[in-house]
């Protein structure tokens, strides 16, 4: 699994099992509060922002940016959620700070109070299923959002993301910097080319008419689709374990993956609904 991924994955398995409360006494085992479950879930995923400094809500944020994270919060219509992606860290900052992680679907995953209605003193566990818990997206309203972008190691970035960008700057002249961190202009270098494989207007921007000409890709497809469906997944945290432009067993789960997250039927073949949620 990819990095984001795995972070979700540990809070909504977090959420699920009832061994584990909301408390700011044990928050950091068995018991978790909003900060410590989201910074927690990144550490397990590799990603070293507590080692880096983060240990509340008021700590987070340059922390996060020093591990690979962006602030897109300009990006997203925090009133309803829009621009929202998978694994994003949102954070509101000061005297009240919270923070949650959305998963996709309106849907986030919180660490938000205890049994007793405060934030200390409460038994170990979820006594009420709802101390740390999934549930629909609200503003809270939210100071950031924070996106990982990166490989979790800073501006070296990821190996596999530096060599996907290389590519793309060999066969689609897309200029980029080959740092391994994910970004707008990645994206927009990935879609353009894409665009051009099939043959639509490359603009940078996946409408109706690229999503018209999608090819469906599944087991045993190969070349430059599958190298950008491959390299694109990676990017956004969905691991096909290989970038190799040929679609096997580790593309077909990684697009399962990534169409669960996106609330699409998962059955690893990658046509025009699955295409349009991967570059958008």
């Amino acid at each position: 699994m990819g990095k984001i991924e795995t972070a979700t994955q540990w809070m909504i398995n977090l959420a699920n099992d009832d061994s584990h409360g909301y408390d700011q006494t044990n928050r950091w085992g068995p018991d978790y509060d909003c900060s410590s479950a989201i910074i927690t879930a990144w550490e397990n995923a590799g990603v070293p922002v507590k080692s880096k400094g983060a240990g509340a809500t008021g700590t987070m944020y340059n922390p996060f940016l020093n591990c690979g994270f962006s602030d897109v919060t300009s990006k997203i219509t925090l009133a309803s959620g829009k621009g929202l992606e998978n694994g994003d860290v949102l954070l509101r900052t000061g005297s009240s700070g919270h923070t949650a992680m959305y998963i996709g679907n309106s849907k986030i995953v919180h660490a938000s109070i205890n049994e007793n209605g405060t934030t200390t003193g409460g038994q170990t566990g979820d006594q009420t299923g709802k101390e740390i818990c999934t549930r629909s997206y609200y503003n809270s309203p939210w100071t950031y959002v924070l996106r990982y972008t990166g490989g979790g190691g800073g501006s070296t970035g990821d190996s596999t993301i530096k060599s996907f960008q290389t590519w793309l700057n060999n066969n689609y002249s897309a200029g980029l910097t080959a740092d391994g961190i994910y970004g707008s202009n990645t994206k927009k270098a990935a879609t353009i080319a894409y665009q051009r494989f099939l043959g639509v207007t490359a603009d940078g921007i996946f409408g109706a008419s690229s999503k018209a000409a999608v090819k469906t890709l599944s087991s045993g497809s190969k070349g430059n689709a599958v190298y950008l469906l491959q390299g694109m997944l990676y990017c956004r945290g969905f691991n096909p374990n290989g970038v190799d432009g040929t679609f096997g067993a580790g593309t077909t789960s990684a697009v399962k993956s990534f169409q669960s997250s996106e609330g699409l039927t998962a059955d690893g073949i990658a046509g025009a609904n699955t295409m349009y949620a991967l570059y958008n």
